[in-house]
């Protein structure tokens, strides 16, 4: 069955995925990734009209196919010398745009090195409106010209909002000295009250971060999931059997980490179905604490209609073992099931499809390169595994079509 609540992480991951794609078509990516044409169209015409793109144009990694064959080159000498010279023209106007584009960036990747955030972006915009079109700096930074001169017209208050914070900040320096620089806002919160200014702590935090004022803190030891005590307990109800009579009533997940460059890595969580090996669940993050594997599960729960009743296979990974998982489960009326600990062996189909999708995906490679591009390359795996790659677990078809024939031949059973 087709997931219908798609979230804003699938909507995104598949419009990134047709735009990067040479040549694509609705049609092709929509049958990889198992939705309708009409409705991957529907989010990338409103991805681009967010952007200011074209709707029509289109994707970046392609090219537009002509309509009709060229037209015949002009027999006229002048006619021919005409359209050169407007082909010049015209690359000539394309270069000047991207020529101002690059200087726009140039100085904006020195401007924004400490960060980029809105309000940055609106006075780089009016720094930098006497050497550029403000049109053409807004367009260069993805805002509105609107919004620009919206923020242009509360300059003042914010100036004024300025030089109080500045006052209060000598203020607060003089506190933070006196103390050794050990307190931090609800200290020295109290400490300006204390002296008759009466102040909001948040304001005080606020700015104490605007002018790199801390207090000591001691440092926690972070902890990425907090165990369930009574994880122990929880039986294993596969006993390496991780096959099902039918869908929906057995799953199996795990997670596993994608390696990019300079050392960094995706975690990706994955649920399957044990009838026919699809994935009903995944999650792509950059860390490997409980949010990952929830959103798998979560995201199985509504590809599914709800697993209520159903049995979730993991290894003894702290995220599964987490208070926050169990708890999870409990709400969606899993039953829990956890191999052996330190065996691969009890969760080893879900660690040979993170070994496939791996090798397939990588060839070789040591690492996906960007966060983006492993992010699109490991999306474009999971769909088109679902709805293409064949499985050798299901008589080579894939697991879309191994279901709907098991649902046909019931149909046909019960006829």
């Amino acid at each position: 069955m087709a997931l219908k609540d798609y979230s804003d992480e699938f909507k995104a991951d598949a419009v990134a995925l047709y735009e990067s794609t040479p040549g694509a078509t609705y049609k092709g990516i929509a049958a990889d990734l198992g939705i309708s044409r009409g409705t991957l169209r529907e989010w990338v015409l409103r991805d681009r009209k967010r952007r200011g793109q074209d709707p029509a144009a289109p994707p970046a990694g392609g090219r537009r196919i002509a309509a009709s064959k060229e037209a015949a080159p002009a027999t006229e000498p002048d006619e021919r010398i005409r359209q050169l010279e407007a082909r010049v023209a015209e690359l000539e106007a394309s270069e000047r745009k991207l020529a101002t584009e690059r200087d726009i960036l140039r100085k904006a990747a020195k401007y924004f090195a400490g960060g980029d955030e809105l309000v940055s972006r609106f006075q780089f915009v009016h720094d930098h409106r006497d050497a550029f079109e403000v049109k053409r700096l807004c367009e260069v930074l993805q805002v509105n010209r609107s919004s620009y001169y919206k923020w242009l017209s509360g300059r003042q208050a914010r100036q004024a909002r300025q030089r109080a914070d500045e006052r209060l900040a000598a203020r607060i320096r003089e506190v933070h000295a006196a103390s050794g620089g050990t307190y931090g806002s609800p200290r020295v919160t109290a400490e300006l009250k204390e002296k008759g200014l009466h102040v909001n702590e948040k304001r005080v935090a606020r700015v104490m971060r605007m002018f790199s004022l801390t207090g000591v803190r001691l440092r926690r030891r972070v902890r990425t999931t907090v165990p369930d005590p009574a994880a122990a307990l929880v039986p294993h109800l596969f006993r390496r059997n991780s096959t099902a009579p039918e869908p929906g009533i057995k799953y199996m997940g795990d997670n596993t980490c994608l390696p990019l460059e300079k050392g960094e890595f995706l975690s990706l969580a994955t649920v399957l179905d044990c009838f026919s090996r699809k994935v009903v669940g995944w999650s792509i993050a950059d860390h490997m604490r409980t949010d990952p594997v929830a959103d798998a599960l979560k995201m199985a729960a509504r590809t599914r209609g709800g697993l209520d009743g159903a049995v979730f296979h993991s290894d003894h990974g702290a995220q599964y073992g987490s208070r926050a998982f169990a708890g999870l489960c409990g709400q969606l009326e899993v039953t829990r099931s956890m191999g052996a600990v330190g065996s691969s062996a009890d969760n080893a189909a879900c660690e040979s499809f993170h070994a496939s999708l791996k090798r397939e995906t990588l060839q070789g490679a040591r690492h996906y390169g960007d966060a983006a591009t492993c992010r699109r390359t490991v999306f474009a795996w999971l769909t088109r595994y679902n709805t293409r790659r064949r499985h050798s677990a299901n008589g080579h078809l894939s697991p879309n079509e191994y279901q709907r024939r098991h649902h046909t031949a019931k149909l046909t059973l019960a006829a």
